[in-house]
């Protein structure tokens, strides 16, 4: 299990975009590194081809170091430390969820 998913509101720590926040777009295969939509935009140059018709000078977001980003507390929407616990749902089926440290406040749908 990852502690940072598909679809997170993250904010970023480190780099010349932190202090703002974004979705995550993807999880690079690895699990160390995210894509964050908006943020870390890279400038990547195209050469017109045949399946490119123009050539030019396209922007698009770069993956992150995961150790870059914090999760956001959707209750206090600050960034958070994240761990895992074991909590059992209505079927009485235990089920491994995402914790805020500080709070307890369960991440992921019981």
């Amino acid at each position: 299990m990852r502690k940072i998913r598909k679809g997170d509101l993250v904010a970023i720590l480190a780099g010349k975009d932190r202090g703002k926040t974004g979705k995550v777009m993807r999880v690079i295969a690895d699990g160390k590194r995210v894509v964050v939509e908006q943020l870390n935009i890279h400038k990547h140059h195209l050469k017109a081809t045949a399946q490119v018709r123009e050539g030019g000078i396209v922007r698009k977001e770069a993956p992150l170091d995961i150790s870059n980003v914090a999760l956001v507390s959707p209750s206090t929407g600050k960034p958070v430390r994240v761990g895992f616990d074991w909590v059992v749902n209505e079927q009485g089926e235990r089920r491994k969820v995402r914790v805020v440290h500080k709070t307890g406040e369960v991440l992921d749908k019981v």
